[in-house]
């Protein structure tokens, strides 16, 4: 198995990074966001998982390594206390200054800060292949088998261990109310075909249990 540095290092030289030793020590810093105590789902394993997405459809993508370190940075800022959107706009103003203190393009990162601010609606335009498989990515835990979906609602939770259950329930029975609203969870063909489906049953399911209602909505 490549180590998650080594990933990090083969992305950004791929996207216009310097090969020295400010590279790894970034990587090291990212991960160390990433590892941080009060994670229980925005983790290294959500990181991996999300690369490994990518991977496995970089064929899909214009600019994989650009897609790649989107990837790696759309939940580097993750408060659970944070207001809308804030944590996306942070992490992606974090990722284009240090991008391009590691010598990438102004142009490529500030593309990555373009994506990573998808990451906040999972809502892609048309024809934004970049965009289309990061959001697929970022999402593709939703059409996780029922028990996998399972951990990841109950890992959400203890992210917001914080917030009293009434307000809890009120507050993510509104996402997944907006994400059943978008026309596609998956963009890309390849990946909608298989996922789509799974997906809207495991949000429906736990939207139910949220809100009392037999059915869920969408």
């Amino acid at each position: 198995m490549v180590d998650l540095l080594d990933r990090w290092r083969v992305a950004a030289r791929g996207a216009g990074a310097r090969p020295d030793a400010g590279l790894t020590r970034a990587g090291e810093l990212l991960l160390a966001r990433w590892r941080e105590p009060h994670r229980h789902y925005h983790t290294v394993a959500h990181l991996t998982a999300v690369l490994d997405v990518v991977d496995q459809h970089a064929g899909l993508t214009d600019r994989a390594d650009v897609v790649r370190l989107a990837a790696w940075w759309h939940d580097a800022v993750y408060d659970p206390r944070a207001d809308g959107d804030a944590n996306e706009r942070d992490s992606a103003a974090l990722a284009e200054s240090v991008l391009t203190g590691l010598g990438v393009p102004v142009s490529t990162a500030a593309e990555v800060h373009r994506l990573v601010l998808l990451t906040a609606g999972h809502a892609v335009a048309p024809g934004d292949r970049d965009g289309a498989l990061l959001c697929d990515a970022d999402l593709a835990v939703l059409a996780a088998p029922p028990a996998t979906y399972e951990r990841y609602a109950a890992a959400i939770r203890r992210e917001y261990a914080h917030v009293p259950e009434p307000a809890f329930r009120a507050g993510r029975a509104a996402v997944l109310t907006g994400l059943l609203a978008l026309p596609a969870l998956f963009r890309l063909p390849q990946l909608h075909g298989r996922w789509e489906e799974p997906a809207r049953d495991n949000v429906r399911r736990e939207l139910a249990t949220l809100t009392g209602s037999p059915g869920g909505a969408g």
